[in-house]
């Protein structure tokens, strides 16, 4: 079943609903051309040892396929040391939904019900949920049936996972058959109480499974956040590097992490670049959706980029909050990539007021230690100036007022009141606190002489001055940045794997320049414009780091 070739031979043998295609070798990519025209345009390559997104390419028309083929059966041979492919016919808006089954010696064979695992970038499952928000029991039960009846076709023993491409009127065609347990396990065991490593356990030491169909129930909705190490602001590249701060949220009833790094820990470029499996739990979507922002509101990582604030994007998502999923939403939700303005959004005097009250927090400790040197406490002013840092690098100025003697308290923002209450310290990274009746955590990082808050996904850049400080931090210049647009630097740490150009050649805007690999995923380098390569700096088979120059333009 570990060949996806031959599995769906057997599922259409079993009598499963199997996806139209060619299931024969693709001998060249002038074969994988006859056969996706036959097919019928958009099309799916895939690997046949594939697994991971990896060797996965869709193609919609000729030069797609001739493109794709060529990276996926590359992608494919370093991944898995098979380089053989096969093509099926992809369906437009589908969900992918799987079920998981467990099966003994004895001849029992369960399916756990569904998990719906339609959020994916690049084929890779992002955000996990069960049960799935689409289906109703009708389809739950002739899924669950066909999976059962495919683990007895092969004589399955232990859990496993047959995984389904479901089209909008609930035709569900299978995928592929997963022979172990997989990353999304937690939700299943959070719906159905049952604990997926000890069945399998139990299993190997051939006893009976102590359950039986009608056992399996769901109870309350689970939803699993896959955390990376990736920068999504820079298309989702590979982030490597030292965990030089690392806390998890607080494990709860309704919070569960699943994770194998630790603060002081390495990430290298040679593993799939999860940081680790956050789940939430609740007695329906909309409150494990609530227990999953709390926990990502409080996950510190400091060392590598994370996509933290891409999932807190996808859960506020009105797509995602009325359960209208496909395995195209992020396409669909972030056309032009991820940025700022994707975050949910959010109240921006919350954070203001948090800025404040922190500083103020700040200024007391170094009021009282100037205080006892002096011989007397040092007053402190009551007015500052939240100066919020944009994109360009230009600041906004807001006044705010501290209207209490000890932390926290009453703020004026702009003239707005805010309620804040709090027992936080200096040095603490998390900023819990109570703001106009409702729990938030703010992490807080000091960044020279200013503030770096994060809270629902968004960054906040800060400085927060006196009122005479900020006039004259008005009168200071700014900086340009620096002119890179003559060098192609490497997007992420991986390996040069080949070069596409020489000196001296004219490329066009889109042209391919270079194929970096980074946590065994290629990745093309194209040009942004019509330019001459002046010098290459880089040669096939170098090791690269974040920023590196491969070549120059003249």
């Amino acid at each position: 079943m570990g060949d996806k070739i031959e599995s769906k031979k057997l599922a259409d043998k079993a009598g499963v609903s199997t996806v139209p295609g060619f299931l024969g070798v693709i001998k060249d990519v002038a074969h994988a051309k006859k056969i996706s025209g036959e097919i019928g345009y958009p099309v799916m390559l895939k690997a046949s040892a594939g697994g991971g997104g990896k060797g996965m390419r869709i193609a919609r028309n000729e030069s797609e396929v001739q493109e794709g083929f060529e990276r996926s059966q590359s992608e494919a041979k370093s991944s898995f040391g098979d380089d053989r492919m096969f093509i099926e016919k992809y369906i437009e808006q589908p969900r992918h939904i799987e079920i998981q089954v467990i099966a003994d010696r004895h001849g029992n064979t369960l399916y756990l019900n569904e998990r719906e695992c339609s959020i994916q970038r690049r084929h890779q499952k992002v955000i996990e949920e069960a049960p799935s928000p689409f289906l109703d029991e009708k389809t739950r039960k002739a899924m669950g049936e066909q999976a059962v009846a495919l683990a007895k076709a092969v004589n399955y023993v232990s859990a496993g996972t047959v995984e389904f491409i479901v089209d909008t009127k609930r035709n569900f065609y299978f995928l592929e058959m997963n022979t172990r347990l997989q990353v999304e396990h937690p939700v299943t065991e959070l719906i159905t109480g049952l604990d997926l490593v000890e069945l399998m356990i139990r299993v190997a030491c051939n006893e009976k499974l102590p359950l039986k169909q009608s056992d399996v129930k769901i109870d309350g909705w689970a939803i699993e956040s896959r955390v990376y190490a990736e920068d999504p602001y820079r298309n989702f590249l590979p982030s490597t590097g030292r965990l030089t701060r690392y806390i998890a949220p607080q494990e709860t009833a309704n919070v569960r992490v699943d994770t194998g790094v630790y603060e002081g820990g390495e990430i290298g470029v040679f593993y799939d670049p999860m940081i680790a499996k956050l789940c939430s739990y609740g007695k329906d979507r909309k409150e494990a959706t609530a227990h999953m922002r709390a926990a990502l509101d409080a996950y510190y990582i400091r060392g590598v980029s994370h996509n933290i604030p891409f999932l807190a994007s996808v859960l506020g998502k009105k797509k995602f909050e009325s359960g209208d999923l496909s395995t195209n939403f992020i396409a669909e939700e972030y056309p032009q990539g991820f940025s700022d303005k994707d975050l949910p959004a959010d109240d921006p005097t919350k954070l203001l007021a948090v800025a404040a009250v922190v500083h103020n927090t700040f200024a007391r400790r170094a009021a009282n230690v100037s205080g006892q040197m002096a011989g007397r406490a040092r007053k402190l002013p009551t007015e500052w100036v939240v100066a919020v840092k944009d994109a360009e690098g230009n600041y906004s100025e807001t006044p705010v007022k501290i209207e209490s003697e000890v932390e926290g308290g009453t703020v004026l923002v702009n003239g707005r009141e805010v309620d804040v209450t709090t027992g936080w310290r200096p040095g603490q990274p998390l900023f819990t606190a109570v703001v106009d009746g409702r729990a938030v955590t703010v992490q807080v990082d000091r960044k020279g002489i200013g503030y770096r808050l994060f809270h629902a996904g968004s960054q906040l850049d800060l400085l927060v001055y006196t009122r005479r400080e900020a006039e004259l931090a008005r009168l200071m210049p700014n900086k340009p940045p620096p002119d890179l647009s003559k060098y192609l630097l490497s997007p992420m740490p991986g390996l040069l794997v080949s070069l596409a150009v020489k000196e001296g050649q004219e490329v066009k805007a889109g042209e391919a320049l270079a194929i970096v690999e980074a946590m065994k995923m290629e990745n093309v380098l194209k040009a942004e414009r019509d330019a001459t390569v002046k010098k290459i700096h880089q040669k096939a088979g170098d090791s690269l780091a974040v920023d590196q120059m491969i070549l120059e333009f003249g």
